[in-house]
């Protein structure tokens, strides 16, 4: 071999080490993250009455912060006067004045109402996302992104199943 080779194997390996650490960090890091999980809510249920309460569908993403296919709820061409509630406990969560349209496939909103919603950090993705939970409950509604309209330049990006709809 080479005097150079050796120097370069090793090289190569710790490139390699770190690069498989940066992978692991943001999934180790994932471990425990559930803030919504470990607070304890004013409506809370056993999972067997969770699962009682609920469709499949709500179950997963409400109690296992699942996601539905884009394009798949009915919200998303909901377009009346109204208010959007927590499908697990009916805990209002947002005005129909404050929801557009992203062109995204979920209901979007601009600005959830006053104490509606709770937020915690995912990682589920290997990155940090900012998780939107019911503050009644603690059910999984979708996440808040950066790129929303004026005025708050935020977008509440949920799941429909997650919610219904109470007309005005």
């Amino acid at each position: 071999m080479p005097p150079t080779a050796i120097p370069l194997m090793a090289t190569r390996r710790r490139v390699l080490g770190w690069l498989g650490a940066g992978v692991a960090l943001p999934v180790l890091s994932a471990c425990g993250s559930g803030d919504a999980e470990a607070r304890t809510y004013p409506v809370h249920y056993s999972e067997a009455e969770w699962r009682q309460r609920l469709t499949p569908a709500q179950f997963h993403i409400l109690r296992e912060e699942g996601t539905e296919r884009p394009y798949s709820s009915p919200l998303n061409k909901e377009h009346r006067a109204g208010t959007f509630l927590c499908a697990a406990d009916g805990h209002p969560l947002f005005s129909s004045k404050t929801k557009f349209d992203s062109h995204t496939g979920w209901p979007s909103f601009w600005k959830p109402l006053p104490g509606a919603v709770g937020m915690s950090t995912d990682y589920k993705l290997g990155y940090p996302r900012t998780e939107v939970h019911c503050a009644q409950c603690g059910g999984h509604l979708g996440h808040v992104f950066d790129d929303g309209p004026p005025p708050t330049g935020k977008r509440y990006c949920m799941n429909g199943a997650a919610m219904t709809f109470q007309p005005a």
